[in-house]
């Protein structure tokens, strides 16, 4: 078994577990403590996995969510292949609602400079070098600024929501499960969300493969409500046929 698929079947059973156990998983793959600790260390740096004595918690069970600095350093690679592959959603002209999140950040940074598009967000990092584009007209959508992730949310931000109408929504997600649906830690973003699908023609979801089988807090959408989910390659091929048994087509970059 390559490194790679270990440490992705180690966060699932942390996940479903709720704790990692070295000397369990050690017994279980037939590899030595000292490589279960590189695993859980490669995993803790992607965000993933939080090391405690003994073995490791997944971060989403101490209540801890990464800020954007963190996240947006690990797994960039996929975030910039799903990236590519979301440009296949975009509308020839008209508009779009790009949801504050670092893989949604990786689309706004290579939208073409061919299209004429209404770029409605909520993302405070992206409106400086998307409002200089000519083509693009960009509609910033006010509210309380969350500093973990410099999304605006609350109450301004929703009111603006429900007065927009546009072609596709890319949305951002914690989580992805056929039994929870779409979550993220934050009831404040989880209703920005929320607001943002209702508030769209068509749904893509950006979310590389460690989102998937992952449960947050706050849920804001059922799997149903996306037309489209964009992951990556290293999405468990179970986990994929039940994304989309329960709705949205599932595409792998």
């Amino acid at each position: 078994m390559y490194a790679q698929e270990r440490q992705r079947k180690i966060a699932e059973r942390a996940r479903a577990e709720g704790r990692a156990d070295v000397a369990e998983l050690a017994a279980d793959f037939d590899v030595t403590t000292e490589t279960v600790r590189r695993d859980l260390t490669v995993l803790e740096r992607q965000g993933l996995l939080r090391r405690v004595h003994g073995g490791a918690i997944p971060v989403e069970r101490l209540g801890f969510e990464p800020g954007l600095a963190d996240r947006d350093a690990v797994l960039t690679s996929e975030k910039e292949r799903i990236a590519k592959a979301a440009l296949a959603e975009l509308p020839n002209e008209g508009s779009i609602l790009l949801d504050a999140g670092t893989t949604t950040a990786r689309l706004a940074e290579i939208l073409p400079n061919d299209r004429e598009l209404t770029v409605v967000t909520n993302a405070v990092p992206l409106v400086a070098s998307l409002a200089v584009r000519p083509q693009l007209t960009v509609l910033l959508l006010g509210g309380k600024v969350r500093g973990r992730t410099m999304a605006a949310v609350e109450d301004w931000t929703l009111r603006a929501l429900a007065d927009t109408y546009v072609d596709v929504a890319f949305l951002g997600t914690n989580g992805m499960s056929a039994e929870r649906g779409l979550t993220t830690p934050d009831t404040g973003e989880a209703a920005v969300k929320r607001a943002m699908i209702q508030a769209a023609r068509r749904v893509v979801v950006l979310a590389d493969h460690t989102k998937a089988g992952n449960d947050c807090l706050a849920r804001f959408g059922d799997l149903s409500e996306a037309d489209v989910i964009v992951t990556d390659s290293g999405l468990d091929p179970e986990l994929g046929e039940r994304l989309a048994a329960a709705g949205p087509e599932v595409v792998r970059s």
